[in-house]
């Protein structure tokens, strides 16, 4: 049975929402006719017609107004748009997703929010979205009251607080190490000249060449876009690209297209296991949203293409004949490809302990923490996946904080440059990348985004679905588009220096990479740090909130 992970956050998120939206006015709560909020002895109920009232009107009602101003702004648009917000799953997706053994633990964290006088608390639920999934406009929270199978839903407030509270705790603990770090992030006035701008574009004309490789041993079918221009010399590396979960590979193009420009070869290729149409088809019920070998196959992907690539260097007439050095490439990955990046540049999985936190409390988990457990289906605890051809790696907001173990990240073999952007609600950088970067041996990197959102990095186009999107405790709020033009420069700039290291032209390169510059590069909206290791009082703050 199949385990939609982006779709059970989206449930978590979901009552997420019933929790944020009701208990904000410390009044209300939900039920099939009345909802009901108990503190004790006290309760307060509201009507699940004034609720509908105020989804369709887009107005709170006279009968909440003494619940609203107790409101802010803010949160009166958040209630609003979550009473109006669905959730894009079928019934039949809706019903294997709780029916399965993580979608049932998910559900017993959240019924020990409900006031039941007997224990069918995960039932009501389930039953609850299930039936509120056939609703004609689909799931939202109000067809979830509507069909909680109780004249009334009572939720304990106390207890709801401390459900709400644990979701997505690594983004939560991210923002207090931020503040707990302030003074070290105070802005210095950079000591040195830059030569040039490494954000500019090269002077090479940009072509694509599309391909449609096929590996017939695992019967996958990987397309491929090949940025390339007539600069391309093969004493620059051929650098692959790695798209995130449920996406394209035109994820980081604006980047493709930067890198190309400058006579690199980039060769952006879609996991078709875990691209956006998998995605599609599971959420019509088709298929697993995610198999658990995509963990092993997303790196052999990377090197079927290069086995490939090597053979199109070698093809009499091909345009890039004697161009594509491909025992010397550089890989980029984009969140979920983060952590493809890092295995296949030799950071071991080790998922003895992913198999064991995975059972339990999981609605405390990110998205990105809840990814990774499905590698617990693996047979083995270990797997190594490098190959030796992948000389340097920037991973974009990876996935590193299960998958990895203890100490697999201490076996990536090349020089590795993580990006994290301080905002991310989807891979929090607490959790997924300051940890994990300290156990990367050295020579490495962190570029910090401050104010930098899980979909900064992308290209604009495929980030257009943002627009209108609810901001919950662990999605929304996304930091896109022209909003996030700051970022995308000085990806480019970073990322070019870093390539370059793999060049003749490396020590002109090489100021990029340092603190100064990104101090230079930094914006009033998106400070930028770069470092290359954590200093030590900061360290202390990681420890202590890993201890926890």
């Amino acid at each position: 049975m199949g385990i939609s992970w982006r779709s059970l956050k989206t449930v978590a998120g979901f009552f997420g929402a019933i929790i944020l939206t009701s208990f904000g006015t410390n009044a209300s709560a939900i039920a099939a006719d009345t909802v009901v909020v108990r503190l004790g002895l006290f309760t307060e109920s509201i009507s699940l017609a004034e609720l509908q009232k105020a989804a369709k009107t887009g107005k709170l009602p006279g009968s909440l107004q003494p619940y609203a101003k107790r409101l802010s702004e803010e949160q009166r648009r958040f209630f609003l748009g979550a009473l109006g917000m669905n959730i894009p799953m079928n019934v039949v997706t809706i019903n294997r997703l709780v029916n399965t053994q993580i979608g049932t633990t998910i559900l017993n964290d959240f019924a020990t929010a409900l006031a039941r006088k007997d224990k069918a608390g995960v039932q009501a639920l389930r039953a609850g979205l299930v039936l509120g999934s056939t609703a004609p406009q689909g799931l939202s929270i109000l067809s979830f009251i509507a069909a909680y199978p109780s004249k009334r839903l009572e939720i304990d407030l106390p207890q709801a607080f401390v459900v709400a509270g644990s979701l997505n705790t690594a983004f939560w603990r991210t923002q207090q190490f931020m503040l707990a770090i302030a003074p070290q992030l105070d802005p210095i006035t950079p000591q040195v000249s830059f030569p040039f701008d490494p954000s500019q574009p090269g002077s090479a004309q940009v072509k694509i060449l599309n391909l449609s490789l096929n590996d017939q041993k695992r019967d996958r079918k990987i397309p491929v876009d090949i940025y390339w221009s007539t600069a391309a010399t093969p004493d620059k590396p051929v650098i692959v690209f790695s798209h995130g979960f449920g996406s394209v590979r035109t994820d980081l193009r604006y980047l493709a297209e930067h890198l190309a420009s400058h006579g690199y070869v980039v060769a952006a290729l879609e996991h078709p296991g875990s691209n956006e149409a998998n995605t599609n088809l599971a959420l019509q019920g088709k298929t697993r949203i995610v198999k658990p070998q995509e963990f092993l196959y997303r790196p052999q992907d990377i090197s079927f293409v290069l086995d490939e690539l090597e053979k199109l260097n070698q093809t009499a007439n091909n345009p890039l004949v004697g161009k594509l050095a491909t025992t010397n490439a550089m890989v980029v990955g984009y969140s979920f490809g983060g952590g493809t990046a890092l295995a296949i540049a030799g950071a071991e999985l080790q998922l003895e302990h992913l198999k064991q936190r995975c059972k339990k409390n999981l609605t405390s988990l990110s998205l990105a923490e809840g990814m990774q457990c499905i590698a617990e289906e693996l047979p083995e605890n270990s797997y190594q996946l490098r190959d030796t051809r992948i000389k340097q790696a920037i991973a974009l907001n990876p996935t590193t904080s299960l998958i990895f173990g203890e100490t697999g990240l201490t076996k990536v073999q090349v020089p590795t440059l993580v990006l994290a952007g301080s905002v991310d609600k989807t891979t929090p950088a607490l959790t997924e990348q300051i940890v994990g970067f300290d156990k990367i041996p050295s020579p490495k990197w962190l570029a910090g985004i401050l104010g930098g959102t899980h979909l900064s990095v992308k290209d604009p186009s495929t980030t257009l679905d943002q627009a209108g999107q609810p901001n919950t405790p662990i999605s929304g709020g996304e930091v896109v588009g022209e909003q996030a033009a700051d970022v995308r420069k000085y990806v480019k700039a970073i990322a070019l220096a870093f390539a370059a290291q793999m060049t003749p032209e490396a020590k002109n390169y090489a100021v990029f990479l340092t603190s100064d510059y990104a101090q230079f590069a930094s914006t009033p909206a998106f400070p930028f740090r770069l470092i290359t290791q954590i200093p030590p009082d900061a360290m202390a703050v990681v420890k202590e909130f890993v201890d926890k």
